[in-house]
């Protein structure tokens, strides 16, 4: 019995040789469910200008590191409200411009709070269709980046007529990197992510950039490897959509449900070390195997996996204007 399961096994190891094929272990590691139970997992909030936030209340909870604000969004607004303004009333463009010149005080208001009280600080840059460099400078004019500053691009889906395509995402990361030296971390949903990652030849640049992963389940077991991302940066696991007054992943005090919470893989001294860092993360080999989902043996080139451990099959490059997933909060 013995010798005839070894020899079975030797010609299943042969064949996954064979194969190409990277025998992976199914190994769930402590940061792929639930890491925000354990205090050895850095918490960071985000929010955008509508979040009510009692900070006072919210900085007794010493789990958490950072706070990453929302800073401009899409086109800079217009300073002339003159002629037809694209359609809109003067009345309407005088108050959107007062609405956009006191998030911009509170974006400043809030960044001298977190950073006098010791939280490491970012910004992000809500992306939409249009000029991928005037946006890029319309972020940088907004939240003047300092150097120990972390950087965020969101994506919020693949539709290019309702969100930045992934082309100009590209670009409008290059023209931060010319500008400041550093790239913008990604965030975005698993449906862009993967996207993004099976035609990662084809955007050699978001592929590499740390993911901020938007998903809102208590675990993302065999999420990971996905294209050039080993692991999540930041995992936005608590937000509106699936915390509420009866249940919550986690409640930060001072805040409302509506508020985002996300874990890093890792304690808040090593988060620190790497906050805005801003570099590219290594390409791998495009050859390289993926792994093994249920049993099926699949290659790198034209499959994947879901969370739920089945085998998504071929991922062929598709119409992006098909294709198209909230990410979360941010849309907002």
């Amino acid at each position: 019995m013995e010798k005839r399961q070894r020899k079975g096994l030797g010609k299943f190891f042969r064949l996954a040789a064979f194969l190409g094929v990277a025998l992976i272990p199914n190994v769930t590691s402590a940061r792929d469910v639930t890491p925000w139970t354990s205090a050895d997992h850095a918490l960071v909030i985000d929010a955008y200008e509508l979040n009510i936030i009692d900070w006072d209340a919210m900085l007794t909870d010493k789990r958490i590191a950072g706070f990453i604000s929302k800073a401009s969004d899409g086109l800079p607004e217009s300073f002339d409200c003159t002629g037809d303004h694209a359609g809109d009333t003067v009345a309407h463009c005088k108050t959107m411009w007062r609405k956009y010149a006191v998030s911009r005080e509170l974006y400043q208001a809030r960044r001298l709070i977190a950073r006098a009280s010791g939280l490491l600080w970012g910004a992000y840059h809500l992306a939409r269709p249009g000029n991928p460099i005037d946006q890029a400078n319309h972020f940088l004019d907004y939240a003047q980046p300092r150097d120990d500053e972390l950087m965020a691009l969101d994506i919020e889906g693949i539709d290019p007529e309702k969100y930045m395509s992934l082309e100009d995402a590209a670009i409008f990361a290059g023209h931060i990197k010319t500008r400041t030296g550093r790239y913008p971390i990604l965030y975005t949903n698993h449906t862009t992510a993967r996207y993004i990652a099976a035609n990662r030849a084809q955007f050699p640049i978001l592929s590499r950039l740390p993911l901020w992963y938007a998903r809102y389940k208590p675990g993302i077991r065999n999420v990971f490897p996905m294209g050039n991302w080993d692991d999540y940066a930041l995992w936005q696991f608590s937000a509106g959509p699936n915390c509420g007054k009866r249940r919550c992943p986690y409640r930060v005090a001072g805040t409302l449900p509506d508020i985002d919470v996300n874990v890093a893989a890792m304690d808040a001294k090593a988060l620190k070390a790497v906050w805005a860092k801003g570099e590219l993360l290594p390409e791998k080999p495009f050859d390289k195997p993926l792994l093994i989902a249920s049993g099926k043996a699949v290659s790198f080139s034209g499959a994947g996996i879901d969370v739920d451990m089945t085998v998504t099959g071929s991922i062929k490059p598709v119409s992006v204007g098909r294709i198209a997933e909230t990410s979360g909060p941010h849309n907002q």
